[in-house]
């Protein structure tokens, strides 16, 4: 219910008809005037999501309390009273994806992000200056010419080489072939293919954009964790849009296991949606539990409670299938155990890929 002031006629805008109370029998359109306070764009937003007459709790209680029972009474055709399963996955992946960035961080990290910035700026300028005197020394020394100085120092400004450079190999390794030439050796995306070249096997192929993105971002200046830091950050921004392309997946495997004539995919996609809307919901709150835990001190006691907490929590995921398995598609106990276990299996290996293919694109993607 929107609390928009009710019109004093009692026509109904939408279709004509006469409405007797606040909605119009015909149509189901609310009688309120057409223009309201401004505040009334927020509380109508919020209220179509969460129907503070308690549609929305009751839906959220069910939800995470009583595996399979929203999936019941949506199929039996109890609707009115919960939220439209759409509406509550759509829902609750924005709240997943929106909340952990509006979540404060601790001052310690912050300071912490800053001063590896101003490390790496200035690790960056002594790179910098490191290798201009090896060069010079070189072009003294005789051991390369002047034009060959000149490429050498621009194509090191360029990339910047890696931490320590003149600890790991001297100039003329740099500018020159090895003897020990191995896909971790290198630091450049050229180097990295000119070895990639004399390698026959396809795994570093595979990896070589991974490889390129590495190369690119050290280039920016960003060390190791930063690198990290962004990959993490990235992955878990795009987990929820992994998951929804995996629902008609999930639902599909749901239709295989089961009979065809009692059960449509339309049944199993209300089943899938239910269930993909909760592990969302137990992500946000692991991620929640995780953000607090970062404000406490960091005292034995506190963090077995919060191993504790997350093994709960991963267990109660797991167990929360079976039983929403069983619940909603009534079959003996053992046949319910038997498919729950197989549709488990079949979807975590299901997932499991989705996920490598995600942790590939996350850091191709990287910017």
């Amino acid at each position: 219910m929107s609390h928009g002031k009710l019109r004093e006629d009692k026509t109904c805008l939408n279709c004509g008809h006469q409405v007797e109370e606040r909605f119009c029998p015909h149509c189901g359109q609310e009688n309120i005037e057409r223009r309201q306070p401004f505040h009334f764009l927020f509380t109508h937003f919020i209220e179509d999501f969460t129907h503070y007459d308690g549609q929305f709790w009751k839906t959220i209680q069910y939800l995470f309390t009583r595996p399979g029972k929203l999936t019941q009474e949506y199929l039996a055709g109890k609707r009115q009273v919960y939220v439209a399963p759409v509406k509550l996955y759509i829902f609750i992946s924005f709240i997943t994806f929106f909340l952990p960035n509006i979540l404060p961080h601790p001052k310690e990290e912050n300071q912490k992000a800053d001063l590896i910035e101003v490390e790496t700026k200035s690790k960056k300028e002594k790179q910098k200056a490191a290798t201009k005197n090896i060069v010079s020394e070189l072009q003294k020394e005789g051991v390369i010419s002047h034009e060959t100085a000149n490429a050498t120092q621009n194509a090191l400004d360029d990339t910047l080489k890696i931490e320590d450079v003149e600890g790991k190999k001297d100039m003329y390794h740099l500018t020159f072939d090895t003897k020990e030439e191995s896909i971790m050796s290198a630091y450049t995306i050229e180097q990295y293919d000119s070895i990639l070249a004399k390698d026959n096997s396809n795994a570093h192929k595979l990896i070589r954009p991974i490889a390129k993105k590495v190369f690119e971002l050290k280039k920016e200046g960003l060390s190791k964790k930063q690198i990290w830091e962004k990959y993490k950050k990235n992955f878990i921004h795009t987990i929820p849009k992994a998951l929804f392309a995996y629902l008609p997946v999930f639902a599909f495997f749901l239709w295989l296991f089961h009979n065809k004539k009692k059960w449509w995919y339309f049944d199993h996609g209300i089943f899938t949606l239910h269930y993909f809307s909760f592990l969302l919901l137990t992500i946000l709150i692991l991620i929640v539990i995780e953000r607090i835990m970062s404000f406490l001190p960091d005292y034995s006691l506190l963090n077995i409670l919060d191993a504790l907490t997350t093994l709960g929590l991963l267990a109660y995921m797991t167990a929360y299938f079976f039983v929403a398995h069983y619940r909603v598609y009534e079959t003996k106990k053992r046949v319910s155990i038997f498919k729950g276990f197989l549709l488990f299996l079949v979807n975590n290996i299901g997932l499991l890929l989705m996920f490598l293919i995600l942790t590939y694109l996350s850091f191709v993607m990287l910017h």
